[in-house]
């Protein structure tokens, strides 16, 4: 270790000034307010965008050597006024109250040429249901007691989904567990071998992203498994919850059907 080995490298991130803090606070709380609270996602980010790129170039000529933290700023600026809003206001970004759900969409049969297919709006999914017989059952080779499974649920989740551009690779985490996550809520549901002797795929695609794709997922693929002709025992919904919290454990807010800004400034 003396010879070959290198010193041990702490990442320590430098606190941002209190004056840069204060200023972008006292320029941009006001404009970010109204900037936040707008119904529609695609008019919100740009309105926040917006808001965000006035308050660099303000600051560019009063802080030169201090863009990054400008930016910083600006962002714990945006988390802080939505957590306040939900917190002490219980004002959502899009108008809701905490435990209203958004509009809610479904069909059934959109594809003509599978078994069974439904969508399901609220978080776009689109849920592909496909039968095979037994021998289709995947194998599973791994170091668990499981053997195959008969029942399989996946979920993708392209990058245009939440307008971004690259490559489409195999499944992340995220599309793993989301899949799982769908696929134990709906197995008690599925049949028996004996009621109902196929194996089953279902597949969720995801259109649009703005929170609640999972439970989308789960809402879709039990519309499809029914369009299938699956004789499932129920049917099952899902809706995602998220947590606001404040400043002492008592203090706390439970949203119904969380919408991406919510998730990523929320606790959980």
């Amino acid at each position: 270790i003396a010879e070959v080995g290198k010193p041990k490298r702490t990442l320590v991130f430098a606190d941002i000034p209190a004056e840069i803090e204060e200023a972008v606070e006292a320029y941009a709380t006001d404009a970010l307010k109204k900037a936040v609270f707008d119904a529609d996602k695609l008019r919100r980010d740009g309105n926040i965008d917006a808001v965000k790129k006035d308050a660099k170039e303000h600051f560019a000529e009063i802080y030169p050597d201090n863009g990054a933290d400008v930016a910083e700023s600006l962002d714990h600026l945006t988390k802080k006024i939505v957590r306040k809003m939900i917190s002490n206001e219980h004002i959502r970004p899009d108008g809701r109250k905490l435990d209203e759900i958004r509009h809610i969409t479904c069909e059934v049969g959109l594809l003509p040429r599978v078994h069974g297919s439904a969508l399901f709006t609220r978080g776009q999914a689109l849920s592909i249901t496909t039968l095979a017989p037994m021998s289709e059952t995947q194998t599973i080779d791994d170091l668990t007691p499981v053997t195959e499974k008969r029942y399989i649920h996946q979920y993708n989740f392209p990058s245009y989904s939440v307008g971004e551009t690259k490559g489409s690779r195999g499944p992340g985490r995220r599309e793993i567990g989301h899949g799982a996550l769908a696929e134990r809520a709906l197995l008690p549901v599925i049949p028996s071998v004996d009621e109902f002797p196929y194996a089953i795929r279902a597949v969720s695609e995801t259109f649009e992203s703005n929170g609640s794709t999972s439970m989308a997922s789960t809402c879709a693929s039990c519309m499809s498994l029914m369009a299938a002709g699956v004789p499932i025992k129920s049917m099952v919904a899902g809706i995602s919850c998220g947590l606001v919290t404040g400043d002492t454990d008592d203090d706390y807010v439970v949203l119904t059907d969380i919408q991406g800004l919510e998730d990523f400034f929320g606790d959980m």
